[in-house]
């Protein structure tokens, strides 16, 4: 019997980057994504999810829901968001925005792409997502941003970032489409 187990890289960088940012990752069939506010982010299990999503992508949203959301909504479900009807759309445009504009400097905007019915919008940003713009969600998105830089953020953040930079570079010379790591820019 083998005491070794392979792991998908993307998910040991990911997974320990939720879990500096006291955030412990479980699965589960029963939801998409949730957050508990006290600690335990719910991601829906591989089999439930589109053949575009992957478990670093999904952390990376959450946290960027986290942090449009501010230090004052963490210990809420969900962030304080409503997923069930649109009066939460605008920040869930901001967390998009945000998405965009860290992923960016990495060149891995395109690979780590939101699914579900707002990948339109974030398809559709300007280059600069955090542009100004008519869109009520740029301000939010500055925000959390400018949080994204902040203790406890920055230094996990930036580490996993860079860390999935680096894989995405060393991997995508042998990837083609529709892998997502033939989607690196």
């Amino acid at each position: 019997m083998s005491t070794r187990a392979y792991q998908d890289p993307l998910d040991l960088v990911w997974l320990a980057t939720a879990a500096r940012l006291n955030m412990r990752v479980e699965r589960s069939a029963e939801v998409f994504a949730s957050w508990d506010g006290v600690g335990t982010l719910t991601l829906s299990t591989p089999e439930h999810l589109d053949p575009d999503d992957c478990l670093a992508q999904m952390i990376l949203h959450e946290i960027c829901h986290a942090l449009v959301q501010g230090p004052e909504n963490l210990t809420r479900p969900d962030w304080g968001l409503d997923n069930f009807d649109d009066r939460d759309l605008v920040r869930e445009h901001a967390c998009h925005r945000l998405q965009a504009a860290l992923l960016q400097p990495h060149g891995l905007r395109a690979m780590l792409t939101p699914t579900t019915v707002h990948r339109p919008y974030y398809e559709s940003l300007p280059a600069d997502p955090l542009a100004d713009a008519d869109d009520p969600a740029v301000a939010p998105a500055r925000e959390g941003f400018a949080r994204a830089f902040e203790v406890p953020w920055a230094e996990p953040l930036v580490a996993a970032l860079t860390a999935t930079a680096v894989i995405a570079a060393v991997v995508e010379p042998f990837a083609a489409p529709p892998s997502i790591w033939a989607l690196t820019d």
